[in-house]
Order: C-alpha cells, then sequence, then structure tokens
C-alpha cells in the first residue's frame, strides 16, 4: 500500500474514486483527504481526441502546486494541501459543484467565433461565463436563473463564485504579467467542504488556461495540442520555468 506521512497522520491511497480527462483521483483511510495522480494524458473535443504525452502530467502537478501556494498565500482557500511526489498530491475531499466558471481577459477560442471579433482583443470589464459541467452534453452554457432553478448553487454560493473568480483572476493576471505573459482566459471549478464553505478545485496548469508568451504571442498551453501546432510539453515547461525564477 502506498503511503505518506501528513501532519503526524499516515495516509493510504486507496481505491480509484474517479478517472478525469488528465487525472486520477483516489480514496484514502481519511474520508477527508483524497489522492490526486497527474496523468500524462492530453485531450481535446471534451476528451474524444487522447494523446499519452510523456512528462506532461509531471509538468501539470509542478505549475498546479506553484500557483495554488501563491493563492493560498494570498488568501484564496483551496483544495490544495501538499505533494506527495512529482506527479501526485493530497487534496480536501469536496462536494464539487457541477459548474464550471470560465474567466475572459482576452478575446480568443469560441467567444472569437461566436462573436466575430479580433483574436486577442482585451475584454473590459473582464467577461465571466458559467458552463454545465457535463461531457456527455459537451458543457452547455448556463445562467444564473438555470443554476438556481436547477439547484445546482444557491444565491448566496453564485454570488461567491464570482468574487472567488474575479479574485483569482487578478492575482493570476499579476502573476503572470510578470514573468511576461498574458492570462487570456482559465477555467475553475468549485466544491463545497463537508461544513459547506465552497473553496477552489480542480487544478491549475496551462490544461485550463490560455497562456499567450507576450513577446512573440506563442501559445504557451493545450490549444498547441488542439492545433496540433507542436510539443505542448515545450509550451509547460516554459511556463513552469519562469515561475520557478520568479520564485
Amino acid at each position: 500500500m502506498v503511503s505518506i506521512d501528513y501532519q503526524g497522520q499516515t495516509i493510504e491511497k486507496q481505491a480509484l474514486r474517479y478517472q478525469g480527462k488528465a487525472k486520477q483521483v483516489f480514496q484514502t483511510n481519511d474520508p477527508d483527504i483524497l489522492w490526486v495522480h497527474y496523468m500524462d494524458q492530453a485531450t481535446a473535443l471534451n476528451g474524444k481526441v487522447k494523446e499519452m504525452i510523456t512528462g506532461k502530467g509531471e509538468l501539470n502537478s509542478a505549475i498546479s502546486h506553484l500557483l495554488f501556494d501563491y493563492l493560498t498565500q494570498n488568501g484564496i482557500e483551496n483544495h490544495y494541501l501538499t505533494a506527495v511526489s512529482k506527479t501526485d498530491e493530497l487534496v480536501t475531499t469536496l462536494d464539487i459543484l457541477p459548474i464550471e466558471v470560465v474567466t475572459r481577459n482576452y478575446a480568443s477560442g469560441h467567444f472569437v467565433s461566436k462573436f466575430d471579433v479580433t483574436p486577442m482583443q482585451q475584454l473590459t470589464p473582464t467577461v465571466q461565463e458559467f458552463y454545465y459541467k457535463s461531457d456527455a452534453l459537451d458543457d452547455p452554457f448556463i445562467n444564473d436563473s438555470q443554476i438556481l432553478a436547477l439547484g445546482y448553487a444557491n444565491a448566496v454560493e453564485l454570488a461567491q463564485l464570482r468574487q472567488k473568480s474575479q479574485d483569482v483572476n487578478q492575482l493570476l493576471r499579476a502573476r503572470f504579467e510578470k514573468i511576461g505573459i498574458h492570462l487570456v482566459d482559465f477555467k475553475l471549478e468549485f466544491g463545497r467542504t463537508r461544513a459547506g464553505k465552497v473553496i477552489l478545485a480542480d487544478e491549475l496548469s496551462p490544461d485550463n488556461m490560455r497562456l499567450v508568451d507576450m513577446r512573440t504571442g506563442a501559445s504557451l498551453d493545450k490549444d498547441v495540442f488542439r492545433q496540433h501546432s507542436g510539443d505542448v510539453t515545450i509550451g509547460y515547461q516554459d511556463v513552469l520555468t519562469r515561475l520557478q525564477q520568479e520564485d
């Protein structure tokens, strides 16, 4: 049995609870703690396209750990607890809300085609969008009243999702600007603790962000994989190196 000592307690990795597009989530002997493994897998079109990419899991894990630590230091409560290895971590068990919050600082992706605007047009004010988290339905857009009517979140939680996403955007955008990268847009997920508190979950990596080099305009995120334009790990490694140097 694989285990790690965490805060004086032996945490054992147990049965697989869930496998997503790029991560595996395992139960542990503590019901309040989950064990997450980042896989060497890239996906597109909501998992319809998959490819194994050596080293990607380690890069995503390292970037995510750095950014979660940064947010924690700046008062953003999240599920990340500690790293177990280069690809594994412990996180707080949450009841994940079926809502993805997308924040857009610049026009890109579907936003460009949907509204026929210029790519990388700065969006003022920053755009926030909600999507229902469902691969089977291709994560459809959902608005405030639909979320409330379907019971996916209450009014207080909905306001928290908006504010917390704004706070995260402000912090991450400043962090990336310091290392010469535009934070174009990104997706966040949230969950409820056992006490009912809504906190940040999932990961923070180029898998769920669009990152563009300020000087060259090059993509440093999963768009490289989506568009078959090169080796996705080169951009991920560049992002990690810059973040580590800034630390």
